[in-house]
C-alpha cells in the first residue's frame, strides 16, 4: 500500500508542484487549501504524514499543528519566511520537521520519507505490544482443547468490556493472572488496572480502601481519601477473594454493580464510576449463600459470566509445559544471569509433580531452581527442591537413563514439537498453528526463530 500525504496550503501552485512530485515518487497524496479541511481530511484518511503551510486564510497553521497533534498527526510544517520563535515554537508542539519556502524537493522528501519511517516503526511496535497481549492471554494457557476453549472464552469475557466477570477455583491457580489478561485484551486496555484483596480486612478499613472517605469519616481520617473503585475509574478492578467480603459491604458494592455509583465513607455526595468488576474467589459461593454468609442477590449479580480455572493437576501434559515456559518467561528479566531453560530430566520432574500449591508454586519453585542455577546454562534435577529430585528416581533404570541423558532446553523442545507438526500436516502452517494452539503468525516468527526448512 502507497505511503499517504496530506498537503494543507492555500497557495494552488505549490499544492499542485509538490503533489505531484510526491506522487512520481509513489505517494497517495490528498490536497487542502484550509486548515479546517485539512482537519476534517486527516480524519477521514489518516495520512501518514502532513505537510503543513504556516500560513493558511482560516486558522493560523500553529493552531492547525495543535488540533493534528492531539490526533496524533505527524506534521512538516512549512513557512515563507525565516523565523526562528516560530521554528522552536512549532517543534515544542510536536512537528516532526520545520522548512522554509521556496523549498528544496529533495530536502522535503527526504524529510517526508524520515517521518513516514518513523510513523510506520511507531505502529509496528504498537501491533506487536497488541500481540503480546494477545499471546499473553491465548496462547500461554496450553494448547489442549480444554484449554483452548478457556482460552476462547477469556477472549469473549475480555470484549465484553461492561459484563462483571466472576473467576474461580482453587488457591494459586492463576485467577489474578487471567483478570489481568482480561483487562489487557479489553477495550479498557489503556486505562487502570486495580487490584484489591477483600480478605482478612475489618468492614471499615475496606470500605475506605475501595470507597475511599472524607475527612473526619473516622478518627484516623485525617484527610480526604479516594477509593480504588475512583482510581480505577474507565479501567477494571478486580476484587479478590470477593467470597469473604463483609456482611456489611455487600449491598455497597451490590450498588455499586446496579447504578456504577456509590458515597464515599462518611460523605454526603454521590460519585459515578465507569469500572468493569472482575471478581475471583476460592471458596463455592452457592455454598456460602446457603449458610447466609454471602448474599444471594449479589451472588447472581455477579455470577454474569462466570469462569472455573482448573487446578495445575488436572491440565495435561502439554498444558503444564506452556505455563512452566511461561512462568520461566515472566521471571527472566527479574533474574539476569540465571537461565530460563531446564535440562530434559528436571522438565520431566517439574511437569510429573502434582503441584498441590498450582501456579504459585510452581512459580516458586522455579525461581529458586534459576537462583541456585544461577552462571549455569540450564536449570537441573539437582536445582528442584528435594521432592521433586527423589520423585521418580532412585532405581536402576534411572542410572541408566542418566547416562543416556542428553540436556534439552524448553526452546529444543518447542522446535521440535513445532517441527513434528509442520511435518504431520505436509507443511500446512495454518493446520498446524490450530493444532499447537497458537496464532499462525506466531508460529511464522516461531519457524523464523528456530530456521526450521520444510
Amino acid at each position: 500500500m502507497a505511503d499517504t500525504l496530506l498537503l494543507v496550503d492555500d497557495d494552488a501552485s505549490v499544492l499542485r508542484a509538490i503533489g505531484d512530485y510526491f506522487e512520481r515518487l509513489g505517494y497517495e497524496v490528498h490536497r487542502e487549501p484550509t486548515g479546517d479541511a485539512g482537519v476534517e481530511t486527516f480524519l477521514r484518511v489518516r495520512p501518514d504524514v502532513v505537510i503543513l503551510d504556516l500560513n493558511l486564510p482560516d486558522a493560523s497553521g500553529l493552531d492547525v499543528l495543535e488540533r493534528l497533534r492531539r490526533e496524533n498527526g505527524a506534521v512538516i510544517l512549512l513557512t515563507g519566511q525565516s523565523d526562528i520563535e516560530t521554528a522552536v515554537r512549532a517543534m515544542q508542539l510536536g512537528a516532526e520537521n520545520f522548512l522554509t519556502k521556496p523549498v528544496d524537493m529533495v530536502h522535503l522528501a527526504a524529510a517526508t520519507a524520515r517521518v513516514v519511517e518513523k510513523v510506520r516503526l511507531s505502529r509496528q511496535n504498537a501491533l506487536l505490544r497488541s500481540r503480546d497481549h494477545e499471546d499473553e492471554g491465548l496462547g500461554s494457557l496450553g494448547v489442549s482443547p480444554a484449554m483452548r476453549e478457556m482460552a476462547r472464552q477469556v477472549e469473549l469475557l475480555a470484549a465484553s468490556e461492561r459484563s462483571t466477570v466472576l473467576l474461580q477455583g482453587e488457591s494459586g491457580t492463576g485467577k489474578g493472572w487471567v483478570a489481568r489478561v482480561i483487562h489487557h485484551l479489553s477495550p479498557r486496555a489503556q486505562g487502570p488496572f486495580v487490584e484489591v484483596n477483600c480478605g482478612g480486612l475489618s468492614a471499615t478499613f475496606l470500605d475506605s480502601e475501595m470507597f475511599g472517605h472524607e475527612k473526619g469519616a473516622y478518627t484516623d481520617a485525617k484527610e480526604r481519601k479516594l477509593g480504588l473503585f475512583e482510581l480505577a475509574d474507565h479501567g477494571t478492578i478486580l476484587l479478590d477473594e470477593i467470597g469473604e467480603l463483609a456482611p456489611e459491604l455487600q449491598p455497597k458494592l451490590l450498588k455499586v454493580l446496579e447504578t456504577k455509583r456509590f458515597r464515599r465513607l462518611g460523605g454526603t455526595r454521590e460519585l459515578t464510576v465507569d469500572v468493569r468488576l472482575v471478581a475471583a474467589t476460592n471458596r463455592d459461593l452457592v455454598t456460602e449463600v446457603e449458610a447466609g454468609r454471602f448474599r444471594e442477590d449479589l451472588y447472581y449479580r455477579l455470577n454474569v459470566m462466570p469462569l472455573t480455572m482448573p487446578p495445575v493437576r488436572e491440565r495435561s501434559r502439554e498444558d503444564r509445559l506452556a505455563l512452566l515456559t511461561r512462568l520461566l518467561m515472566d521471571l527472566k528479566p527479574q533474574l539476569p544471569g540465571c537461565p530460563a531453560e531446564c535440562a530434559s530430566d528436571a522438565i520431566d520432574r517439574l511437569v510429573a509433580a502434582p503441584w498441590p500449591g498450582n501456579v504459585r508454586e510452581m512459580r516458586n519453585v522455579l525461581e529458586r531452581a534459576m537462583i541456585l542455577a544461577r552462571g549455569r546454562s540450564a536449570i537441573g534435577v539437582e536445582h528442584l527442591p528435594a521432592d521433586l529430585r527423589q520423585r521418580g528416581g532412585g532405581g536402576k533404570g534411572d542410572g541408566a537413563a542418566d547416562k543416556r541423558h542428553q540436556p534439552q532446553s524448553l526452546a529444543d523442545v518447542e522446535r521440535q514439537q513445532i517441527e513434528r507438526t509442520l511435518r504431520h500436516h505436509d507443511g500446512n502452517r495454518t493446520r498446524a498453528a490450530l493444532e499447537l494452539g497458537i496464532s499462525r503468525a506466531t508460529l511464522i516468527n516461531k519457524i523464523k526463530l528456530y530456521s526450521l526448512n520444510l
